[in-house]
């Protein structure tokens, strides 16, 4: 595999696992069988757009090998800049400060460039939200998405084999910007291919749906996502396993429990301790826990740390409830999950959610947090006998 240091995954050989779809892929450009419509339908993190850019790449490639583009040439280079006059992308947008009125693709594409060079095209709805800094607002693809690639795609080539139009989250598309694309769809220009990529092919229009060759992309195999963490993030084997467990097959999980891991480690530790001294109510150990282990986190990870005590205390409950197998943790957090659940029921979980959800607005209210903490403690010396 290829370097996924901070590089867009363009190869196929930087995109992680699902060898037997690029093999599909590759072979359609090599029969000669590229459908005019393809749905890339699968589950967050799974490299859906990865595999989009990378077969359009393939497809316009002026000296593709057998296995994959070559990456040099002046069309390679183009789409490794995301900057191929021939691709086309469509995604969700909203206003944001500096786009007040009448937003879409098109207004946007300096900010989609460089969130997928940070994200290396491995994209998620909130994430791209937060990179336009929308606020709580919806980002929709609508009908001015639709007018603008379908004037594009009417147009001929500028210098590539075909025109390529990616429409990311194609389930955001509104119902006049599918009733548009429907049509384009229907008679597509000539050499034009539609990548449609959705993570809930049921919300998108049955007549769309069906003039596109569905391509489902299953979840990562954990063994690829544990291999491509240690490249990336040269880590050790067993905290690359612990991460992709958790991820379940999604790469931007995954990147992000690793990133997380050292944090959590700490989380783990503190947590470790603040239960024991919460069990037998020791106020000089709890007292100094809180002037030093909890003032040293900041505002910040003081609420991350709330926020893992939370799904610890939930993780306790499933495994209480016979659902085991779906607690996901490292095995030394599990094993102090073993004794730790048989103090949480259905009687306390309630309590200690409201508890900690509360604290977690009073430290963003910039609450005293020893004050917040000491009141924790006792309350969940209390809630401990409620078993």
């Amino acid at each position: 595999m290829a370097s996924l240091h901070k590089s867009l995954a363009m190869l196929f050989s930087q995109i992680i696992g699902h060898e037997d779809i690029k093999a599909k892929l590759i072979q359609s450009v090599k029969d000669n069988r590229v459908a005019h419509a393809h749905l890339f339908i699968g589950p967050e993190g799974t490299g859906k757009l990865a595999l989009a850019i990378a077969y359009a790449q393939y497809i316009n490639c002026t000296n593709r090998g057998d296995f994959d583009s070559c990456g040099v040439c002046p069309s390679c280079k183009k789409f490794n800049a995301l900057a191929h006059p021939d691709l086309h992308f469509v995604f969700p947008s909203t206003t944001n400060k500096n786009v007040k009125k009448d937003p879409e693709s098109d207004l946007f594409l300096a900010e989609w460039r460089q969130y997928l060079e940070q994200c290396g095209t491995y994209a998620d709805l909130s994430s791209w939200f937060n990179a336009l800094d929308v606020e709580n607002k919806q980002g929709i693809i609508n009908v001015r998405d639709a007018s603008t690639i379908m004037r594009k795609l009417n147009l001929k080539a500028y210098e590539a084999d075909y025109k390529v139009a990616i429409i990311w989250m194609a389930e955001k598309l509104n119902i006049q910007a599918a009733n548009k694309l429907l049509k384009l769809l229907e008679e597509p220009p000539e050499k034009t291919l539609f990548i449609l990529i959705s993570e809930n092919q049921e919300e998108l229009l049955m007549t769309i749906r069906s003039r596109t060759v569905l391509m489902k992309i299953p979840k990562l195999r954990l063994e690829d996502v544990q291999s491509a963490l240690i490249q990336k993030f040269t880590c050790d084997v067993n905290a690359a396993y612990n991460a992709a467990v958790l991820a379940d097959g999604n790469w931007i999980l995954a990147s992000h429990y690793i990133n997380q891991q050292e944090d959590e480690k700490l989380y783990f530790t503190c947590f470790q301790k603040w239960m024991r001294y919460c069990f037998k109510f020791s106020a000089p150990e709890l007292i100094d826990f809180i002037a030093n282990d909890i003032k040293s986190l900041g505002r910040e990870k003081q609420k991350e740390f709330l926020a893992y005590g939370l799904k610890f205390f939930h993780n306790a409950l499933l495994m209480n409830n016979g659902l085991r197998d779906r607690v996901l943790l490292p095995d030394d957090e599990k094993a102090f999950l073993n004794n730790f659940a048989p103090f949480i029921s259905n009687n306390n979980i309630g309590l200690i959610t409201e508890l900690f959800e509360e604290s977690m607005n009073q430290i963003e209210r910039n609450g005293n947090a020893s004050l917040i903490f000491m009141d924790n403690s006792f309350k969940i010396f209390n809630y401990f006998k409620m078993k």
